[in-house]
């Protein structure tokens, strides 16, 4: 029988629905982002993002079926992320997804939104076989996790501190970007001399796979204030900061290849979208003979696709929720089921 999932994504600060259909494919795919909402106070604002979740969500997904002309009547399953995430934004989506399958009488099911990211580079080709190394970055996790199979994953390297989304959040608030600072620190990186100031490579002189980027910020705090805040020096910062968190990418991924001898690399996460990233990893596999896996840009943040997508492949091996639902904020990765 041919699976039909409808895709829900309300963990942060977009709100996202999709459906993905077994032998079509990815039919279609709306986002709402909360951006211009939480701008003003310079970071997402848990209540006021649930909110807007329900607010959008079922007119996303109403929209959704009239621009596919794919009828609720068709849906086979319905699949929401319930964590990790903003615990009241989790339910908003949770709440709806187990409801309406409740109401269509068809399996629901709960994703991972870390395994939404890491399945997302599958849904295109070419695509990766197994095993291989992803490299999970996003706002609030930066992993290294080995990947046997779907549910299959060994997490090998993670971070101590701060994830590289967070570091990049916050060094882009010193040099007073708007939110978010991301893509804005990206954007400034552009603009100035990478050589002029040598940050450090945290954690690179040791062995080991783990992460720490939260002396990085204390670094762009320090140079700042000895340096001033004159645009140039900004952007120079901006380049410097992006290059070390960059090349201490490269280095771990090399370190993780090497150490388990697979040559199949994947990015996913919203900081997998940076172009300077994509650009190291790419001579990285290149160098070492491998190749490396990302999604389109489009589904590099968070998105329904990710989550219809890894819900169609849990759905198809026969799992389904029972009528009570959850979220969990906190969720190891390693702790779901292989199939």
């Amino acid at each position: 029988m041919n699976l039909r999932v409808l895709g829900i994504e309300t963990s942060c600060d977009e709100t996202a629905v999709a459906l993905y259909d077994g032998q079509q494919g990815l039919l279609g795919h709306l986002v709402h982002s909360q951006i211009d909402l939480h701008r003003e106070y310079g970071g997402v604002v848990p209540e006021l993002a649930s909110r807007d979740h329900i607010r959008k969500t079922l007119p996303l997904i109403q929209a959704l079926l009239a621009q596919t002309g794919i009828s609720a009547a068709s849906i086979s399953t319905v699949a929401y992320t319930a964590g990790p995430g903003l615990i009241g934004a989790l339910l908003v989506g949770a709440a709806i997804g187990r409801s309406l399958a409740f109401a269509w009488g068809v399996p629901a099911i709960a994703i991972h939104h870390m395994e939404g990211h890491l399945l997302a580079p599958l849904m295109q080709e070419p695509r990766p076989d197994f095993p291989f190394i992803a490299l999970l970055v996003s706002g609030g996790h930066t992993m290294l996790v080995r990947v046997e199979g779907v549910g299959r994953y060994e997490i090998i390297g993670d971070t101590l501190d701060d994830a590289a989304g967070e570091a990049f959040d916050k060094t882009a608030k010193l040099l007073g970007l708007d939110y978010p600072g991301g893509p804005a620190l990206a954007r400034l990186a552009e603009q100035g001399d990478v050589s002029r100031f040598q940050f450090p490579r945290p954690m690179t002189d040791r062995p080991g796979l783990d992460f720490s980027f939260s002396g990085l910020k204390t670094f762009a705090l320090n140079t700042l204030q000895r340096e001033g805040s004159d645009d140039q020096t900004r952007a120079d910062i901006a380049a410097a900061f992006q290059r070390a968190v960059v090349d201490t990418f490269v280095i771990k991924c090399r370190r993780a290849l090497e150490q388990t001898g697979i040559r199949q690399l994947v990015i996913a996460g919203g900081v997998s979208a940076n172009q300077e990233l994509r650009r190291g990893l790419e001579k990285l596999a290149h160098k070492i003979g491998g190749r490396l896996f990302y999604p389109p840009l489009e589904f590099c943040t968070d998105n329904g696709a990710m989550i219809a997508y890894a819900g169609y492949l849990r759905a198809h091996a026969g799992y389904r929720e029972p009528l009570a639902f959850t979220g969990r904020p906190r969720w190891p990765l390693a702790e779901l089921d292989a199939i």
